[in-house]
This record gives structure tokens, sequence and C-alpha cells, in this order.
């Protein structure tokens, strides 16, 4: 076998609410992971993950993964999903995985997600294999469970982008998904602080049942009435109720509605604040978050609508404004 290489983007995943599910209607942790999820919503942004994968002859498989041009041996994720397809093919491998990431990471924008549903994606292509979207999506959803790194976001980007509700938990082909119609007119601006938030956050079983119960609430309400105006006001709400929102969050969504956007709230989770603004009015909520960010700590992108994909060009930049 020549080298072979594939290229796959996946979008950035900004998710504005959750609702865990780890376990069944009586209480009992759910054993099959295809069932453990989370119910919520968020956008999908045309920055995101852009992976490289370049496969060749070798004597035993081994993989080797790249974030950004560093060496990241810690990527447990990207290395589980190619582990998993490279143990299912006969021919030995050396795999070489290169994600560029342009949006934060660690910050609540689905970019281990996206690494993992990427990876597959590109290796199912330079291996020639039969797989489809929903089980290279459950290989990276089960990756992400059990590297506890996320619980929904690998099936919204795996079916598409826009303004997306997980109505149903679980993996690709399992989950249920829905949309709230989005004009392409508007665009994410978002700024972070440098402060990671600890998933450990959600291990306590009375931390989610907070979670959950407002997660739940928060659903319900959307759902009464599915505008991008009320779901960022329930998003917000929700934020504010589970006990994510800090004094600089809350700044944050102040200065951008200030500014003209149509709503805001904060990156679930971390601590970060993405606003839903029409194009033209991308400037002045760009410039507000300047007021307390650098400007390398505010981001402003385009709404993505295709979800994760192949691709020919290694890594542009276009999506950026």
């Amino acid at each position: 076998m020549h080298k072979k290489v594939a290229n796959a983007f996946a979008p950035g995943a900004i998710s504005s609410f959750f609702e865990i599910f780890k376990t069944a209607h009586n209480g009992t942790p759910l054993t099959d992971l295809q069932y453990v999820g989370a119910r919520g919503g968020g956008f999908g942004l045309q920055c995101g993950v852009h992976t490289k994968v370049s496969v060749d002859d070798a004597s035993s498989n081994s993989i080797q993964v790249f974030i950004n041009d560093r060496f990241a041996p810690e990527a447990k994720v990207t290395h589980n999903v190619a582990r998993t397809i490279l143990n299912n093919v006969s021919k030995r491998c050396a795999v070489v995985v290169e994600h560029q990431i342009d949006v934060p990471i660690g910050m609540g924008f689905g970019t281990s997600a996206g690494g993992a549903l990427t990876t597959g994606l590109a290796l199912k292509e330079a291996l020639n294999l039969p797989l489809t979207y929903n089980q290279i999506g459950t290989i990276a959803h089960l990756a992400e469970i059990q590297s506890q790194t996320g619980l929904g976001t690998v099936s919204s980007l795996s079916v598409g982008g826009g303004l997306i509700l997980v109505t149903e938990p679980g993996a690709p082909g399992v989950c249920k998904i829905d949309r709230i119609p989005l004009s392409p007119n508007y665009v994410v601006v978002s700024g972070f602080y440098d402060l990671k938030i600890s998933k450990a956050v959600l291990s306590s079983p009375e931390r989610s049942e907070v979670i959950n119960r407002y997660g739940r609430q928060t659903l319900d309400a959307i759902l009464e009435e599915p505008s991008v105006e009320n779901f960022l006001s329930c998003c917000w709400l929700f934020a504010k109720r589970a006990g994510f929102a800090s004094e600089r969050v809350c700044e944050l969504v102040r200065l951008a509605v200030g500014a003209g956007a149509v709503g805001a709230t904060q990156n679930m989770i971390g601590e970060a604040v993405h606003a839903v603004v029409l194009e033209e009015n991308a400037f002045s909520v760009v410039e507000a978050f300047k007021q307390v960010l650098p400007e390398k700590q505010v981001l402003c992108c385009k709404v993505d609508f295709q979800g994760v994909r192949l691709v020919n060009n290694d890594y542009d930049k276009e999506a950026v404004i």
C-alpha cells in the first residue's frame, strides 16, 4: 500500500445547555454506552477541527497524534478512535493524525468530539473501509464516553449543523436530533477566559440532579417556542440556575446584549460566552468583548450548517471573520 492521506473537518460545537443521561429510568447505571449521553442544544461553527490522517504500511500498528503541530500523546479520544478502527482491520498500519484546531481547546467548543469524528472519517477514507457516518459516530461517541470528555456532542456533529437540539440522548442512530431554523445572516461571537472549568463538577450525584432538573425544564421551554431568541434566553437562565455563570461570564453576556446581540449565554462547560448576532452588528459585539478581553480571546465565526465532512484542502481559515 502506498501512503494514503485523507482530510476531514468538524465544526466547532458549542453546547448551550444539557441534561445528563448515565442511568436508566429505575436509576441503575446504563451498561450499553450507546445509550449514555445527553439532551441539549447548541451551535455548529465554520471554524473547528481540521484533521489530516496519513496511513502507511507497517509491521505493527502505531498511532501518532499532533495538535497544532505539537506531538500530543495525551489526545486519548483520538487514540481510542484510531485504535478501535485499526483493531478491526487485518493489515498493519502506521497512522499519523494531525489536528489543526482554530477554536479554544477545553472551553466548551467540542474539540474532543470533533477530533474523534474527523479521525474516524478520515481513517475510513484512507483505508477505504465500509463504514457509515453512524458507525463512525458510534465509535467516536463510545470513545468520548470512555474517556469522559463529552456526552452528546458527537451525535450533534455527525448529523449536521446550525442550531441543533438533541431531544433524546445516545450515540448516532440512537439519539434524536431536531433543529431550530436559523438564518445564515447570523454569526456567533465568542469571548473566553483562560480558566478551564473541570468536568469533575459533573461527577457528584447532587450536582447532576440540579443540572438535570434545569436541563429538562430548559428543553421543554425551548420546544414551546422554538426561536433563536427564546433558545438563548432559556439557556442563559439554565446557566445561572445550574450554578455555572461566574461574574465574569455575566459581564460578557451583559456586554454582548448591550452591543446589539440577539442573545448570549455560556458555553457548556467553560468560562466562555457565545453571542448570536446579525453579521452587520458583529463588529460592535467584538469591540464590546475587547473592553475586558485581549483580542486573542475573542472569536467571530459564521454558523456551520453541514456537520462533520471529508474535505480536499488540508486547512484554511476562511471561515473566521
